[in-house]
């Protein structure tokens, strides 16, 4: 019985060592969704959140504001959340938000990193955010997660300072 655990353990080793095991580690990069710890829990689906960001929907159904944020242009986490959510290139979500601005709506606001995301959030009524998941604390709450597609998960987990596994 000892030998049959041994070599299991050896086998997974093994296997790890080969890259096997590195989509358990990597599966776990994702992005949360986050609202204040203390704020009310919402339904939120990937359509809603769309329509939050995109200010198509403005209240929640409590009827208080939405308050909607984002990461800095470039960050690979907003890069890979804006393609997640809103399913359009650069342009042409630049192009929706200049004919949004001249109806006197502006985009969401732009935090400097995923801490001033955490503070913000848990500090403002109505404020959701998007940070990945190795920086959540008791802060926040996710609302949903967001699978980061494997071709960015390098360039995301490197912002993440407990990760040690670089090809993640």
């Amino acid at each position: 019985m000892a030998r049959t655990v041994r070599q299991l353990v050896a086998a997974l080793a093994f296997g790890c060592s080969l890259g096997l095991c590195a989509g358990v580690a990597r599966a776990e990069t994702q992005i949360a969704v986050i609202v204040a710890n203390d704020a009310p829990r919402l339904a939120l689906d990937d359509t809603t959140l769309r329509d939050i960001y995109l200010k198509r929907i403005y209240l929640d159904q409590a009827g208080h504001p939405f308050v909607p944020v984002n990461l800095p242009p470039g960050n690979p986490l907003r890069s890979v959340f804006s393609a997640a959510t809103f399913h359009m290139k650069g342009q042409q979500l630049q192009d929706y938000w200049n004919r949004r601005y001249f109806q006197g709506i502006s985009p969401p606001y732009v935090l400097g990193s995923e801490e001033a995301v955490i503070q913000f959030v848990a500090e403002t009524p109505g404020a959701i955010g998007y940070i990945d998941t190795c920086h959540l604390d008791g802060r926040v709450h996710p609302l949903l997660l967001l699978p980061v597609p494997q071709t960015e998960r390098r360039a995301v987990a490197a912002q993440c300072p407990h990760n040690t596994d670089p090809d993640s």
